[in-house]
């Protein structure tokens, strides 16, 4: 699991990176706002908000506009009022420090079960594998770079592949809502979905039901 840590206490990131490191974490340590848009792509991010060029929670915004990674918030501001603006802002939890590493490593953890789906081994098809357990997926071998919520999806449909799956468990195992106002955002990720997948599989749309997933061999003339 990759985590970025945006912080720009130098002494402070250090420890806490070889904390990260030694729980079995890859860490990349951005020390500004700008250093962790250009980053890669990682599972977790780990946000202090008081940053030299630009506002924490502004930073968060953007993140969560780009991406569903999961976002923890670091910071000393402990005041009710500035917990719920950050975890309205797209935050998945919100750390005040000082805090110990045992508790910041079961927020992780807890965060990191919360974003993934559970890991039952790798599903091929076509030229696509998903490996659920490394939370990764591939095409010829090379990874793709997908967000929590693509591969979630993605998931869900290579676990029943040639089977359609229907929009509305879609929408509740990946957004948790049946809110059918969601429709057009799983709609969006399926587009991103297949650009990113090219032509190792199709995921193909089911008119009036929702989506499956088939390789070279299941492709039906007409399905779209």
């Amino acid at each position: 699991m990759r985590v970025l840590l945006v912080e720009d206490d130098l002494r402070f990131a250090t420890a806490l990176t070889a904390a990260l490191r030694r729980s079995g974490y890859e860490v990349d340590h951005a020390p500004t706002a700008s250093a962790a848009f250009a980053a890669a792509p990682c599972d977790l991010v780990l946000l202090d908000l008081g940053l030299p060029d630009a506002n924490g929670i502004d930073v968060c915004r953007r993140l969560r506009e780009r991406s569903d990674v999961a976002i923890i918030m670091l910071t000393a501001r402990g005041e009710e009022r500035d917990r719920v603006i950050g975890l309205r802002c797209g935050a998945d939890d919100y750390v005040v420090k000082p805090f110990g590493y045992p508790e910041l490593q079961a927020r992780v953890e807890a965060v990191l079960r919360r974003a993934r789906p559970r890991p039952a081994g790798a599903c091929t098809i076509g030229r696509l594998c998903v490996d659920l357990d490394r939370h990764q997926a591939f095409v010829d071998g090379a990874p793709v770079v997908l967000t929590r919520k693509e591969f979630h999806l993605l998931a869900i449909l290579a676990q029943q592949p040639q089977m359609a799956v229907r929009r509305e468990r879609l929408l509740a195992e990946v957004w948790q809502t049946s809110w059918q106002g969601t429709s057009r955002t799983l709609d969006v990720h399926v587009a991103t979905l297949r650009a990113k997948i090219g032509d190792a599989a199709q995921i193909q749309t089911i008119r009036g039901v929702g989506y499956r997933i088939v390789g070279d061999e299941g492709v039906l003339a007409g399905d779209g």
